[in-house]
């Protein structure tokens, strides 16, 4: 059996899936590891524990023969070696919050505006330098011990084919990358004091990369995100790739390379050579959903569902403000909050559920018009993720948004594309763009309902105007 395989090393697991070389699935696996959270705020992961999962699941896709294999999983992650490729502690993950100092110090030392023009972002606690920085600072003993730094995706790599290697969308992560370029940023790691032969060489996604001991070739791969588009078949200018799950990501790829001047987006290199991404993301979705059943009695899914569906666009202007973990895009605001405004006695569990998938809608369609105002003429949506499952939130998504939203075949978008990256490092696919024309394929499309559309048109306003009054009192920022 010849395979293309994907293999998407997560922060809650890894996962593998073995394609046809037509796209069809033939098997997959998965593998959960620990998080380990030593105080509030830190998330660390040991590096072997990735390993040892990428094994396990390579083994059980059982696959006769392999062509080709590509690698994604989480961005950010810092994993650090010694000269013997040794791990000198456990790697810090993306959603690890520790930096605030080192952040402030990086806007600081490069200058905001010139940040923004080198990486398209600004400097985040999840991003990979920052964490550099603590470990300068923090531990300076592991931090002088340091000869490699490895996203995690490429840890496993390094532990398949035994190159150092990235990719150049999940480079783009890290604040040491010139994302215009589409290369590591000499003026960056000056202004960091950081060592540029610490990083390793950055490919283009599809490139080929070593090989596996059975002679598969192995792609750079890429990013989650990235990854995850192509999986979906955004491969060019036009459609979004949307993702419904604990966070919400709206993404897009741009007709050319151009940061958003507050960095409200991030802006990276695609995993399709020479185009890049804009991506907002917000930080409760479905996990605005699941909060909502565990504090309303825990009913199923499918029950809230049918309760929402009972009631009307806006729900009689009930709108729900999905900052329960603070946001991203477009606040960049860790201490906002959410919220429901408009309650009214006759208001029941059906109502907030409603007003809970509408307020996510609204908030996606925050990260839409931002994406549109670098240029993006958008046609239609792709989209991914536990919540979309739920056919009464794609037409929610779909009118509030005011286009197509279209579901995909297979589901596994990350690993999904992966695979296809391998193809193209394998010969099978001449290109990232005709690997996703032969196998991406659409399960079902949901257009826009005109009539809930103009209800949406005009609540959103409403929307918009609730965040001010939700970035809770900052001492002396007066009254």
């Amino acid at each position: 059996m010849e395979a293309l395989i994907g293999l998407d090393v997560g922060t809650s697991g890894v996962k593998a899936l073995a394609l046809s070389p037509d796209g069809a699935v033939l098997s997959r696996a998965e593998a959960e590891y620990p998080l380990s959270t030593p105080r509030p705020g830190w998330a660390e992961q040991n590096p072997e524990d990735w390993w040892h999962g990428a094994e396990r699941v390579l083994h059980e896709l059982d696959v006769d023969h392999a062509l080709g294999l590509g690698l994604t999983g989480q961005m950010h992650g810092l994993v650090v070696l010694d000269s013997s490729d040794r791990v000198l502690r456990p790697a810090l993950l993306w959603n690890d919050q520790r930096t605030e100092a080192e952040c402030a110090a990086i806007e600081e030392r490069v200058g905001l505006e010139r940040l923004i023009e080198l990486t398209g972002n600004r400097a985040l606690p999840g991003f990979t330098a920052p964490k550099v920085l603590w470990l300068r600072r923090a531990e300076p003993e592991v931090f002088r011990r340091i000869a490699a730094l490895l996203l995690p995706k490429d840890y496993v790599r390094l532990r398949l084919t035994g190159e150092y290697a990235t990719d150049v969308s999940d480079a783009s992560g890290t604040l040491l990358f010139d994302v215009r370029k589409r290369r590591w940023s000499q003026e960056l790691a000056e202004a960091l004091e950081l060592p540029s032969e610490w990083l390793p060489p950055a490919y283009e996604s599809p490139a080929q990369v070593g090989a596996t001991s059975s002679g598969a070739a192995v792609a750079a791969g890429a990013g989650d995100q990235a990854a995850a588009a192509v999986g979906v078949g955004i491969v060019r200018p036009g459609p979004l790739s949307i993702v419904l799950g604990t966070s919400g990501v709206v993404f897009g790829v741009l007709p050319a390379y151009g940061s958003e001047p507050e960095a409200r987006l991030h802006v990276f290199c695609h995993a399709v050579p020479g185009t890049w991404h804009a991506m907002g993301v917000m930080l409760a979705a479905a996990g605005s959903l699941s909060w909502l059943r565990e504090a309303t009695g825990r009913a199923p899914y499918e029950t809230l569902l049918a309760e929402a569906a009972a009631w009307p666009p806006a729900t009689g202007g009930l709108i729900f403000a999905p900052y329960l973990a603070g946001e991203r895009t477009p606040h960049t605001d860790a201490r906002a909050r959410g919220a429901f405004v408009g309650l009214e006695l006759r208001h029941d569990r059906g109502a907030l559920t409603r007003a809970v998938l509408e307020g996510v809608a609204f908030a996606l369609r925050d990260s839409l018009e931002l994406i549109r105002a670098l240029g993006l003429e958008v046609e239609e949506a792709r989209v991914s993720g536990g919540g979309a499952r739920g056919m009464l939130w794609l037409r929610i998504v779909a009118a509030v948004l005011g286009i197509p939203v279209k579901r995909t075949a297979v589901e596994e978008g990350s690993a999904y594309g992966a695979a296809l990256l391998g193809g193209v490092a394998a010969g099978v696919f001449s290109s990232v763009q005709e690997a996703g024309a032969r196998c991406v394929s659409i399960s079902e499309v949901v257009e826009p309902d005109p009539s809930w559309a103009a209800i949406y048109e005009e609540a959103y306003p409403r929307f918009r105007a609730l965040y001010p009054a939700l970035a809770p009192f900052r001492p002396g920022a007066g009254c």
